[in-house]
């Protein structure tokens, strides 16, 4: 983190230790991407945390979709980490590399499923325009029901404040990766 100085792990409060415990001992394994920065207010950290465990782990939408909403999402912010991590992550899901590739130089994707076209469509016009046609927002209702388009939007806003975590605080990819939207 070139902003924060690294957390000495052994000197946190008994709130922090806590948090970082369950992140560290949760399906993400360390304190990676935003989590350093989140620590520095326990207030945000638990809340946030437990709304991305969420969002990455028990949407309903399908992880290889998830994961394109996230890499749309960083993509958006221009967030060098968050595309570096969830490109593998994306891929691992089964998400194609084809896929990925488009969104990282930002022209449309190969779709081949329509359920990819409608998260791109859905997720495109909102970051483009604040905003989701009836049309959209339809089309998207019917193929993920209410309670997945919950879950698109929540996806999109927690890896928005993802997003902008990392780029405040400057979080760096580890050494010798490439900065994969340049």
């Amino acid at each position: 983190m070139t902003r924060l100085a690294p957390l000495d792990l052994d000197k946190l409060s008994p709130e922090q230790k806590a948090i970082a415990d369950a992140i560290r001992n949760g399906p993400r394994g360390g304190l990676r991407g935003p989590f350093e920065a989140w620590l520095r207010s326990p207030g945000l950290a638990d809340p946030a945390q437990r709304v991305g465990a969420y969002c990455r782990y028990g949407s309903s939408i399908p992880s290889d979709l998830n994961e394109m909403a996230i890499l749309m999402t960083g993509k958006h912010w221009k967030a060098q980490f968050e595309f570096w991590a969830h490109a593998r992550l994306a891929l691992q899901a089964g998400l194609e590399p084809a896929i990925i590739e488009a969104i990282r130089t930002g022209a449309r994707p190969p779709f081949t499923r329509d359920s990819e076209r409608i998260v791109y469509d859905f997720v495109s016009e909102y970051l483009a325009t604040h905003r989701v046609s009836d049309e959209t927002y339809r089309r998207a209702v019917d193929t993920f029901g209410e309670n997945g388009v919950v879950d698109i939007v929540g996806v999109v806003g927690y890896y928005g404040m993802v997003s902008m975590t990392l780029n405040v605080f400057e979080v760096e990819l580890p050494a010798g990766e490439k900065n994969p939207l340049d």
